[in-house]
């Protein structure tokens, strides 16, 4: 939808302005960068709830330069030069035009393909023989802002197509053999709360710039962002024409910049300097310095400057980089002040000296590196500190922390679902191989030509019949009925007791617990965390698509006491039956952890057969941790009771499956 516009009892209201809002010193230059060259690739805004992510987009549209557009075009062609393939076109010289303010067009997180990119009308294209396309959003973004809130929770293939446009400045649509394309040029802005799932890193990538915003910690400055809100809210009108003139000459600046950067000049000992930091900072590809030196331009366009300086690298490197040195999805986004400062210094030209008898080199050797860029990979295990008692009624708690990730087999969940678009289940989509078509009641994805024609093929006319096309009725439409994969709710309840915390054991459990989490990662899964110790069970972490949070909860997981197994099977239960209420179509796969030990509270272990009776609709893998030369088998019983998968520790590892299958098939030969 194009964007919001505030309103109170019917009557159109002025934004906030952008000026009015208080701090967030990089997110307004990240903004202006992008408005002043949208080539450098659009803003990811990473943030907590309730930092004024959104306010600052909505109001940075109110600074944009106004834009010339040919009149009756749905596609904002500029009548100077207007695009050449046009839907709406050809446009010729001279043709009437108006001036229109720049659009901001929001994106709803669940927007259909077909809103975002356009769709073809095929029951016009059959029996009238034309191409009727209707523009999406990507057509009224052209030449403004586009912002897509929450865009961690949209859909990976939409987020893809949103970056392929925004980088190649064109949207193409093609449907059972006609394809349109027109312009489709815009900054592209995301926001996101990290807490609620991050973006894989391939299309984390793709964004130019991203910016990290919290809520200050200063009561001064707090108190004057309550203070202006409240004022705003009290009258939005007379606030907003308070900071016009400040709104005013900030849109100034921006225009002048824009006119300036293309005599901008990015000398080759500035593209030197981009390259060393890039590559001091081990950043993949060359997306990093190409999105750089754009910055960088951008940057000195707004300063003023006709030619690109260090300060300007500094500022670019500062926002272009972050996002680009996660080498894990665990890792947090984020650079070194330090180590950036260093690669600067190590990118200057050495000083011209009467002579060239100094010391060879000029970095640093192996031993004089400078520190650990914030980040990266953390090595070794968390520090346990002292031990603490458990409030459980169980021994003192230890930790103990992961080893390397592996890549981990892959669990699905039987049958067919109807869920979110994923990687692990079989499920109907809209995308996927076509397995049959739906009746037309059931409009849901894109037509299937061939069906539609033959259901049409019966009652056309061909004796007298003129003109093109076929004559197709609204009940000759079929619909495609897709197959393809679907993410699930993958609820990890993990056996924390004394019986687990032998420390070998504990490491290659949670060891496993993180590969396996970091394959529901790449599938797009939601993922929830259950631990039992002492007497009792908790919900360690709440389903959520963040598996950020999951393994952080992992890592500092205790260990001690007795084993509850009912209560963590009774946990795992009620947090299932909650979720299904929640979100009724993302289908669970239950991961227990667990050597199949009942210890705690009077008839355990009966206790734990009547539990896992509860759970028997639900597809469950065992993960069996029991080790040692004696082994009493109580997990594969447990997974007999639960009708789930039993699974050893040892074969949840991909190559520890793939080495039993050689294994077999080499003494079947």
């Amino acid at each position: 939808m194009i964007g919001r516009t505030p309103t109170h009892k019917g009557v159109l209201l002025k934004p906030y302005p952008f000026t009015a809002v208080v701090g967030m010193p990089d997110l307004r230059l990240a903004l202006v960068l992008s408005s002043i060259s949208p080539a450098v690739g659009g803003v990811l805004v990473r943030g907590e709830k309730g930092t004024a992510k959104s306010t600052m987009v909505r109001a940075l549209a109110g600074l944009l330069p106004g834009v010339d557009v040919v009149d009756s075009c749905r596609f904002s062609c500029d009548p100077v030069s207007p695009d050449p393939v046009c839907p709406d076109g050809p446009h010729e010289a001279g043709v009437p035009a108006h001036r229109r303010p720049a659009r901001l067009v929001e994106l709803p997180v669940g927007a259909a393909e077909d809103r975002v990119v356009g769709s073809l009308n095929l029951e016009k294209a059959l029996s009238e023989g034309v191409t009727d396309y209707q523009p999406g959003l990507l057509a009224a973004a052209h030449r403004g802002l586009l912002y897509v809130d929450e865009v961690n929770l949209l859909h990976d293939h939409l987020v893809d197509t949103l970056l392929d446009a925004a980088a190649m400045g064109r949207a193409t649509v093609e449907r059972e053999g006609v394809s349109v394309s027109h312009a489709a040029r815009f900054v592209l802005i995301g926001t996101m709360n990290p807490e609620e799932g991050e973006l894989r890193p391939q299309l984390l990538d793709r964004f130019g710039l991203t910016v990290e915003v919290a809520s200050s910690r200063d009561p001064e400055q707090r108190v004057e962002v309550v203070r202006r809100r409240l004022a705003y809210e009290a009258d939005p009108d007379g606030f907003a024409d308070g900071y016009a003139e400040a709104d005013a000459a900030l849109a100034a600046e921006i225009e002048a910049a824009q006119r300036l950067l293309p005599s901008v000049k990015l000398p080759d000992e500035a593209l030197r300097q981009i390259a060393e930091v890039c590559a001091s900072f081990e950043v993949d590809g060359m997306r990093a310095d190409i999105v750089t030196a754009r910055t960088a331009v951008a940057h000195a366009a707004w300063a003023g400057r006709a030619e690109v300086t260090t300060e300007d690298i500094r500022v670019a490197a500062r926002l272009a980089l972050p996002h680009r040195r996660r080498r894990n999805p665990f890792d947090a986004p984020g650079i070194s002040e330090e180590q950036l400062e260093q690669a600067l210094e190590d990118s200057q030209p050495p000083p011209e000296g009467p002579d060239d008898d100094g010391p060879s080199g000029g970095g640093p050797g192996p031993d004089d590196s400078g520190p650990v860029p914030d980040g990266g990979p953390a090595e070794g295990t968390p520090s346990s500190g002292p031990s603490e008692p458990t409030g459980n009624g169980s021994s003192p708690q230890k930790t103990v922390g992961a080893g390397d990730t592996f890549r981990a087999r892959v669990f699905r969940v039987k049958g067919t679902g109807e869920g979110e678009r994923g990687r692990r289940s079989r499920a109907i989509t809209d995308t996927g191989r076509t397995i049959g078509v739906q009746p037309p009641s059931v409009r849901d994805g894109r037509p299937h030509l061939v069906a539609t024609i033959r259901a049409a093929a019966p009652h056309q006319q061909a004796r007298g019949r003129s003109g093109a096309g076929l004559e197709v009725r609204s009940a000759d439409l079929r619909f495609a009925l897709r197959e393809g994969r679907e993410g699930n709710l993958v609820l990890f309840c993990v056996d924390a007791s004394g019986s687990m915390g032998a420390r070998a054991r504990m490491r290659e459990v949670k060891t496993a617990v993180l590969s396996l989490l970091l394959d529901a990662y790449q599938r797009r899964d939601k993922v929830g965390l259950v631990t039992f110790r002492g007497t009792d069970a908790e919900l360690a972490l709440p389903p959520t698509i963040s598996v950020e949070a999951a393994a952080a909860r992992l890592e500092g997981l205790p260990t001690g006491g007795r084993t509850p197994l009912a209560e963590g099977l009774l946990e795992a239960a009620r947090v299932l039956r909650v979720e299904a209420i929640r979100d009724p179509r993302r289908r669970p796969l239950l991961v227990l952890v667990t050597d199949g030990r009942a210890t705690s509270g009077s008839d355990a272990v009966a206790r734990a057969k009547a539990a896992a009776g509860l759970l028997t609709d639900v597809t469950t893998i065992v993960m069996d941790c029991e080790t040692g030369r004696m082994r009493l088998g109580l997990a594969a019983e447990l997974a007999g009771h639960l009708g789930a998968e039993h699974v050893p520790l040892s074969d949840v590892a991909a190559e520890s499956l793939a080495s039993a299958v050689r294994e077999r098939t080499g003494r079947a030969a």
